[in-house]
């Protein structure tokens, strides 16, 4: 199994990460929560998006590269609209300009040169919690645009909710004056009331952004909601692989060392399952051939595995007389 069959399906996983986040402060963190849940207004993907789930590439928790600025961490929460819950085993993609304001993949205007490459852009999947996080540089601005991030929230091949974060901009431009050797254009010039993206609102688009002790640089977190409902049992699922199969959720989840794969089989298949760490490396694989229609459980020993707890994407692989299917979901360690 090669990493971009599992990629190439990844649009229904979920995934998280295990980073060395230094804890938010509550006080910070309601800066981005709202009463209740309002959907996140769309937002015009940018001139430069790139599909990221097209380009294996892009599958990763730290978005940097080689590329120098100062250090931030981002969580996202996403949360369902018709009952607020967390929305697991969904594909967060994020992309933004560097501390210079450019995009990589792009041969045009201020973006001259940048052609295939490949920084600051990068997709991971909700856990448990509904969260995501990823490692990147605080970006720069560029002309007639304030400071921001895009996103997009693939809950399923019929829906992707699109939208961008910014931040306080009197944070930002204090981050800015603090750092000028990296960012050497200086104060970002434009206010979110000329910008022409957030000028019609942005309160459910701002970022809280913290200085974190351990790395030098900064948090951010924002909770985002989108169409659907939260849920901790099965999340989306392709039509023709339901057919076939369904995946459940890992139980328990989170777990410690142990966790159990329950699922359902449409008809005698040879099964696999795979698991993969969040850089997209395969880390461990089990085989079971000849399973009978029905339900069924495989029982994943991390220490038996020769592998770490920690959150993976587990991914079951099952071959029949119909054909080859695959699901894949998140599985969450316990912090």
């Amino acid at each position: 199994m090669k990493r971009k069959d599992f990629l190439r399906l990844s649009g229904l996983a979920g995934a998280a990460s295990l980073l060395p986040w230094e804890r938010l402060n509550a006080g910070s963190m309601q800066l981005s929560k709202q009463a209740g849940c309002v959907l996140i207004p769309t937002e015009t993907a940018g001139p430069y998006p790139l599909d990221l789930s097209a380009n294996t590439t892009f599958f990763r928790q730290d978005l940097r590269e080689s590329k120098t600025g100062v250090q931030l961490n981002l969580k996202m929460k996403i949360l369902g609209l018709e009952n607020c819950g967390p929305m697991q085993n969904v594909r967060v993609n994020i992309w933004h300009c560097d501390k210079d304001g450019l995009y990589s993949g792009y041969n045009t205007g201020e973006n001259a040169g940048q052609q295939g490459l490949t920084y600051l852009r990068g997709y991971q999947f909700t856990d448990a919690n509904g969260e995501v996080e990823f490692i990147t540089i605080f970006p720069g601005w560029y002309n007639a645009r304030i400071c921001h991030i895009h996103f997009q929230v693939y809950v399923s091949s019929s829906y992707a909710a699109i939208s961008q974060l910014t931040f306080d901009v009197n944070d930002k431009n204090a981050l800015y004056a603090a750092y000028p050797s990296l960012y050497t254009k200086g104060s970002d010039p434009v206010s979110l009331a000329s910008d022409n993206i957030f000028s019609d609102g942005y309160v459910y688009q701002m970022a809280t952004l913290t200085p974190n002790t351990t790395t030098g640089g900064y948090d951010s977190y924002l909770e985002v909601t989108v169409k659907g409902s939260g849920t901790l049992g099965i999340g989306n699922e392709e039509k023709e692989t339901a057919k076939q199969l369904q995946l459940g959720q890992n139980f328990p989840n989170p777990y410690r060392e142990q966790t159990t794969i329950p699922f359902s089989l449409q008809q005698s298949s040879d099964v696999s399952i795979r698991l993969w760490n969040l850089s997209g490396q395969q880390v461990a694989l089990v085989k079971q051939g000849g399973l009978s229609a029905g339900d069924h459980n495989i029982v994943l020993n991390m220490q038996q595995l020769g592998i770490a707890t920690g959150n993976y994407i587990y991914q079951i692989e099952v071959k029949n007389a119909s054909g080859t299917y695959k699901q894949c979901k998140m599985m969450t360690a316990l912090r």
